[in-house]
């Protein structure tokens, strides 16, 4: 008896449960922009009745699973009309949507307030996104616009200084950030050593930086991802745009395969800079260029195809004596497929190339060096009902490493053709993650991505005794290159090295109130790929190498917590967060590494650790004529190696020292004010703790020979940077209704001409015989002027 009522209670829940889920429907599609049919990344979609709502993807796709019922549907967007629709849902339906861009968006209280709680419930934090125009509108030096100098006027992120490549994300390496065009691996961001960056703002559509609470579709880096996405071209009439400076011009063309199906997109670059140089009597050559490509097709709702390309390089040559060239070279093909209106998916095949050629004519040889890749990702996001999403898929890249190879470029060069051993890796993952809304007030997002890596065979690999390839001479107190016993060879299918390893990712919000809540959140991430460099900021000449035998991948675990408020519906917001990482299996160097052209790398470093923690403040103003943000970063970064035995000393003692990325305050001011149509005006100000910096501190003479002692690694700092920079953009026609549109940008760098150190150098006065320090600037006051258009 008791069997049948248990039985029937069972078939009573499942009908129940099949009749409410009958009752429930999708709706679900794609959102673009009304002109050009591109998707939009990030629209919030609001339902105000059940106060619930979901965003678009990373292609624009958006499904969100009601009851049955009629309910008004709100689109918003930052910089496009607001709309709204009423839809009967009473089976599921297929609605795409177009937005108009308007200067007038999210007039409406009422949908600034959804908008707001929706994402302050959202329980992703870390996040930092900066949409095209507004960096477009910053001033930057000699007038070109750049992505990357842009991120660091984020808080929690800085970089090595002026003219320097790269960025810091929390303390961390600027090798540490995994930077993503198109879901392809940018290696090397930066054109001209580090004074511009690869990204040509008229191509880029969408830019986030996540710099904690990473999601678990991401990996293979310890401290953030730079995640960019192309446009993808109009599909629904052709245009051009472009610019024209003082040191380089851009022109981006765009238009219909077949008009609102497939599009095309095609955007060059390139300075002249150097074209000017021999007025000056300078037989030098400095210079850059670069194109970023795109085809995309719909097939039909459920089908959509995109080739995106990048493709650019840096020259340098200095009078004849070498010559320089290196860059980045990435292609994507990438299938969207809709399997249901709530299961989306996304399949890429991408190569990724960074080459480093340098030609030293002096001596009359070649050197290159570079690392290639190729992955498969297959990426899926399933939207079961509103409170419950998941995302999983899998990756997977085969790497190729090549150290270097010398080549002479004449017959009686004297130098022999030298190949360093090329090396070869296999990395995988799987992953997982779930975005769970629990009741009104609790929301989590929790995961777990499970990836291995395979050094593969090469063709020799050194033996050491006790397979130890640094020593410590107790005698004098150093480390020392050990000598290899022996060399092993293997197979290409051969694993000389396996590492496995599960990374749990979590976050939680809670809604204290309509306005406010609070974050918390905890990952962990392994990098399994390290960029030999004994220099505060990358060069192109620094080589890439894999975890193996001698080398370990680096594990980081971080927590954070922050608050975020909104007030006056919307028009402030602030965040503040605090955040602790540490990191096991941080490379560190021995005193007199030498890291080119050197066959064993594995004689000179050893492996250390590292931590930050600090505090980041955002306070924004994001609405009215002025609008803008103040950023500040209270923050920590310190390194330490320790000696393996109690024999050993370690490195700097054992002692923690600070990283060359360590900035204690970093104070960033960005505002814009638009006076009228016509004119906006724009300023940053920023304000940063001086560079950690090694000294001398002291000399002594040995055998008639002056050699200087140094104080602890990193002990003493540069100045402090600090710099003003405004800008005026001048729109003569604003109200214009032809096709051709143009705008002038006035700007200027470092307006009260502080000069900045990048290093400061020592060495003996000729005249006084005494030792002296040198300052070494790069900029001072750089004025700028370009012309805008579009057609």
């Amino acid at each position: 008896m008791n069997g049948r009522i248990a039985k029937t209670f069972f078939v009573l829940i499942f009908f129940s449960l099949l009749l409410s889920a009958q009752e429930r429907f999708t709706l679900s599609g794609t959102i673009t922009d009304s002109d050009s049919n591109e998707t939009l990344i990030g629209v919030n979609i609001i339902v105000p009745k059940i106060q619930s709502g979901t965003m678009t993807n990373e292609y624009g796709f958006y499904s969100i699973t009601l009851p049955e019922g009629s309910y008004e549907i709100q689109i918003s967007y930052l910089g496009y009309k607001t709309i709204s629709e009423t839809i009967i849902l009473n089976k599921d339906i297929t609605k795409n949507f177009k937005l108009l861009e308007s200067a007038e968006s999210l007039d409406e209280v009422v949908i600034k307030e959804d908008v707001e709680k929706l994402n302050i419930k959202k329980p992703q934090m870390s996040v930092n996104a900066l949409s095209i125009n507004t960096i477009k509108q910053m001033p930057v030096v000699l007038g070109e616009v750049d992505v990357i100098k842009s991120i660091t006027l984020l808080p929690g992120v800085t970089n090595a200084g002026e003219g320097s490549s790269g960025f810091n994300v929390r303390g961390g390496a600027a090798d540490q950030n995994l930077i993503l065009l198109d879901e392809a691996t940018i290696f090397n961001s930066s054109h001209l050593f580090g004074f511009f960056s690869v990204f040509n703002p008229d191509a880029i559509k969408d830019i986030k930086l996540y710099k904690g609470g990473i999601p678990a579709k991401y990996g293979g880096r310890v401290s953030s991802v730079l995640d960019i996405y192309q446009k993808e071209g109009n599909s629904s009439e052709f245009h051009m745009n472009g610019g024209v400076g003082l040191i380089s011009s851009r022109l981006l063309a765009e238009g219909p395969i077949k008009k609102d199906k497939g599009s095309f997109l095609i955007g060059g670059r390139s300075s002249y800079a150097h074209l000017f140089l021999p007025l000056f009597d300078l037989d030098n050559i400095a210079y850059f260029y670069d194109l970023n490509t795109k085809l995309s097709y719909k097939f039909n709702q459920n089908n959509s195809i995109y080739l995106s390309g990048y493709f650019g390089r840096d020259v340098f040559e200095l009078a004849n004596s070498f010559a320089n060239t290196y860059g980045n070279t990435v292609l994507n093909f990438r299938w969207n497929h809709l399997f249901s209106d709530k299961i989306f998916s996304n399949l890429s095949l991408i190569y990724s190339d960074y080459y480093y050629g340098l030609e030293l004519t002096f001596v009359e040889f070649d050197w290159e060096s570079g690392i290639r890749n190729f992955n498969l990702k297959y990426d899926f996001k399933h939207y079961i009902n509103n409170n419950f999403k998941l995302e999983y898929g899998l990756n997977s890249i085969y790497y190729k490493f090549n150290p270097g190879e010398i080549n002479p470029t004449t017959e009686t060069s004297g130098i022999n053709p030298f190949k360093l051993i090329d090396k070869y890796a296999f990395e995988n993952a799987l992953y997982l993650d779930a975005e769970h809304k629990l009741n009104n007030k609790l929301s989590v997002s929790y995961g777990a991505r499970f990836s291995t890596f395979h050094r593969l065979g090469q063709d020799e690999l050194n033996v050491y005794e006790n397979d130890n390839p640094v020593i410590y001479n107790e005698d004098i107190g150093i480390y020392e290159k050990a000598e290899p016993i022996g060399t092993e060879t293997f197979k290409r299918s051969d694993v000389i090295e396996s590492f496995s390893n599960i990374e749990p990712r979590v976050s939680i919000a809670y809604q204290l109130t309509d306005n406010s809540s609070v974050k918390a959140s905890y990952n962990r991430m392994n990098q399994y790929l390290h960029l030999l460099s004994n220099t505060s900021s990358p060069t192109p000449l620094d080589v890439w190498t894999p975890s193996g035998k001698y080398v370990k991948p680096q594990m980081l675990d971080q927590v954070a917590l922050g608050y975020f408020k909104s007030f006056e519906d919307n028009l402030f917001s602030l965040e503040v967060e605090t955040f602790y990482k540490k990191i096991k299996n941080r490379i560190d160097y021995i005193d007199g590494a030498d890291l080119i052209a050197n066959n064993a790398i594995e004689q000179v470093i050893l492996n250390g650790e590292a931590r930050a923690y600090g505090l980041e403040i955002l306070l924004r103003k994001n609405e009215g004529k002025l609008k803008g943000w103040l950023a500040y970063t209270l923050s920590k970064s310190e390194q330490k190696t320790p000696g393996r035995t109690a024999v050993e000393s370690g490195i700097n003692n054992g002692d923690w020292y600070n990283t060359a990325f360590d900035k204690t305050h970093d104070v960033s001011l960005t505002a814009n004010y638009e006076l009228n149509k016509k004119l906006t005006f724009s300023s940053n100000f920023l304000f940063q703790t001086g560079q950690p910096a090694t000294f001398p501190n002291g000399q002594y003479a040995y055998n008639g020979i002056v050699i200087p002692s140094y104080e602890s690694r990193n002990s003493s700092r540069l100045p402090s940077y600090h710099r003003l920079d405004i800008a005026v953009n001048y729109n003569p026609k604003p109200e214009s209704e032809k096709e051709f549109k143009a705008e002038w940008v006035f700007g200027i760098y470092n307006i009260y001409n502080r000069r900045n150190a990048a290093s400061i150098s020592f060495r003996e006065n000729r005249i006084t015989g005494t030792n002296e320090a040198v300052r070494l600037a790069i900029f001072g006051i750089v004025p700028s002027v370009s012309y805008n258009f579009k057609f």
